[in-house]
């Protein structure tokens, strides 16, 4: 796995922000967002801005240990206004965009992972934005689609958390083992975009490649993404899965980090 370049994230911190914010101009900020019920789509902007401004506080300070929300700048946007909340996302995102430009992928600073470095950071980042950007387009039904390259990466980010979670002792994250069973990726549109998900005694490992397997999922890339984050139904009609379905809904019901 080759990781993107550091400023290939930083751009797309701010094309992704850009396009959160082009998804929800105008829509009801009041609506509940399907993929995360306990948020509005308000809460979900929030949340993407409020993740940007403490990334830009711990890269910017070069923080050893985890910033309280209380210690980041303008943590939430004032008051309800569009508009407002609209500049607070721009504001945060090219500001976290130019504390990690500043910094360079491998100033060391804290960070909750395996890479404790400003690059992880910008890859988190850009990879946050991706997905919660597909949230927003749920919930206002808007067409949703990401760069090849950006949306493997987001694969193989999600499972690089997984198997972090997995080795933290997560208690659903645990349960993701059991040998002699496997689960492929396979983007159909996509060269060389396969996955080779393999389950052991110890727990899982992965791996590039076109195998059979358990079961397999194949389907376009960002739908292929999209489901594998969970922000895409498995019966949407989008992927086709061969093999034993109950084995996908087993890593989907555990593959999470909490």
């Amino acid at each position: 796995m080759t990781l993107l370049a550091h400023d290939h994230y930083c751009e797309e911190i701010l094309r992704q922000t850009d396009g959160l914010r082009a998804v929800i101009s105008g829509a009801d900020l009041g609506a509940n967002v399907p993929t995360c019920p306990e948020w509005t789509l308000r809460d979900l902007a929030v949340h993407v801005g409020g993740a940007h401004r403490w990334v830009n506080e711990i890269v910017r300070t070069r923080a050893t240990e985890e910033v309280p929300d209380e210690r980041v700048p303008q943590f939430t946007p004032d008051g309800d206004d569009p508009a407002v909340l609209d500049a607070w996302l721009t504001d945060g995102a090219a500001k976290t965009v130019a504390s990690l430009r500043e910094a360079g992928a491998g100033q060391p600073v804290w960070a909750w992972a395996w890479d404790r470095s400003a690059g992880f950071w910008a890859r988190r980042m850009a990879h946050e934005t991706v997905v919660h950007r597909a949230d927003a387009a749920v919930t206002v039904n808007a067409d949703y689609e990401v760069a090849p390259e950006l949306a493997a990466d987001t694969i193989d980010e999600w499972l690089e958390i997984v198997a972090f979670a997995q080795s933290e002792g997560d208690r659903e994250a645990v349960e993701l083992r059991g040998a002699g069973r496997s689960l492929h990726l396979h983007a159909t549109d996509t060269p060389g975009a396969e996955w080779l998900i393999e389950f052991g005694d110890d727990g899982f490992t992965w791996r590039r490649a076109h195998e059979k397997a358990t079961v397999a999922v194949r389907g376009p890339l960002t739908d292929l993404m999209l489901v594998f984050n969970r922000r895409q139904g498995v019966d949407s009609g989008r992927v086709e899965v061969l093999g034993e379905r109950e084995l996908l809904d087993f890593w989907l019901e555990r593959a999470t980090f909490s």
